[in-house]
């Protein structure tokens, strides 16, 4: 059960009830952005603590959720855009250790995680957090064709690679 805050007071000492709140929201986007638990809790970690020095006063739940939202899609850019990022090479691992109780269990997600980022970003924001299509543009600084165009692309690309798993899916 979502926690309900004061809208027009700064964070401050509910910093705690904020993290209840929407700590797994961030989280499963940054782990959609970077399908890296470490990486995921790193910018979970960065978006609150960001929260904590800024101390924002929003307006609405909403506005609270969009700039937590807008947030985990920056420190995830910036992350995934750092020199260090860009001179690794990743380790193919099966399956990441502790992803089984925050992410759905399917056969679905797992074709999501194989999408190009912007478009696994976009799946997982309109279907997973249930915002629509002009809040994800305005949340990655995007058109809201371009986010439609991204969400077309990521429904063909799912429907290729869902051929034959599903008896629906032609």
């Amino acid at each position: 059960m979502e926690e309900r805050f004061d809208a027009a007071q700064p964070i401050g000492n509910d910093l705690d009830a904020l993290f209840s709140a929407y700590g797994d929201m961030v989280y499963r986007l940054a782990l959609v952005r970077t399908r890296s638990v470490a990486d995921a809790e790193d910018i979970t970690q960065e978006v609150f603590l960001r929260c904590l020095r800024a101390k924002p006063v929003f307006t609405s739940e909403e506005h609270r959720k969009a700039w937590l939202i807008t947030v985990t899609v920056n420190c995830s850019k910036s992350l995934l855009g750092s020199a260090f990022r860009r001179h690794t090479v990743a380790l193919e691992a099966a399956g990441e250790p502790g992803t089984e109780d925050v992410m759905p269990d399917s056969t679905v997600y797992d074709a999501v995680l194989k999408l190009p980022q912007k478009f696994r970003t976009v799946v997982h924001l309109y279907y997973y957090e249930d915002y629509s299509v002009k809040e994800i543009a305005s949340a990655m600084r995007a058109s809201e064709s371009a986010v439609k165009s991204w969400l077309f692309r990521a429904r063909a690309a799912l429907k290729e690679e869902l051929k034959g798993a599903f008896d629906d899916v032609s």
